[in-house]
């Protein structure tokens, strides 16, 4: 009986030493999402129009008839992180505020390359992609999400696409 508690008070103690030897990397989520803001509704009617045009394609236009909900949330991305493939219900203006990162849109799968100080445009409404850290360092970007629903998640998960490799 004596031995089985001492065989199993150094089990436990190899496990907690293990815990603390393992635990900071675990802790550290690879994509931490902190909102800046609750959903805020501008107080008058708010239609917005944004003109895209990407270099060497066609001018998109989208238009939030009702872009009267918005969010700004915070998100840090740890070195090689990938967000899921997915979409959001209204559009999105991207900052990247520092670091860097990859922007993949499932209609083309081009990389697009974004530095700390640039900024991007996601049409959302059902336009599927992904995006990743090339780096060493976090990137930490500021999305401002517009023409949300009043409750439901800011971004709606998609299978990738079959001829759309991604590798961070």
């Amino acid at each position: 009986m004596r031995r089985l508690s001492s065989i199993g008070l150094g089990l436990l103690l190899a496990m907690g030493l293990l815990a603390v030897a393992v635990m900071p990397s675990l802790a550290q989520d690879p994509i931490v999402a902190q909102p800046l803001t609750g959903r805020a509704a501008f107080t008058d009617d708010v239609a917005i129009k944004f003109r895209v045009k990407v270099a060497g394609g066609a001018t998109e236009v989208i238009n939030l008839h009702d872009a009267s909900l918005t969010q700004t949330v915070m998100f840090t991305v740890q070195p090689g992180a990938m967000f899921p493939w997915h979409s959001h219900p209204g559009s999105v203006v991207v900052n990247v505020a520092s670091g860097e990162l990859v922007y993949v849109p499932a209609e083309d799968c081009e990389e697009r390359h974004y530095a700390a100080g640039e900024a991007f445009f996601d049409p959302g409404l059902g336009h599927v992609h992904t995006a990743f850290n090339p780096g060493s360092e976090p990137t930490v970007l500021v999305a401002t999400f517009f023409g949300l629903p009043a409750i439901g998640p800011l971004s709606n998960p998609v299978p990738a696409p079959a001829d759309c490799v991604v590798t961070p």
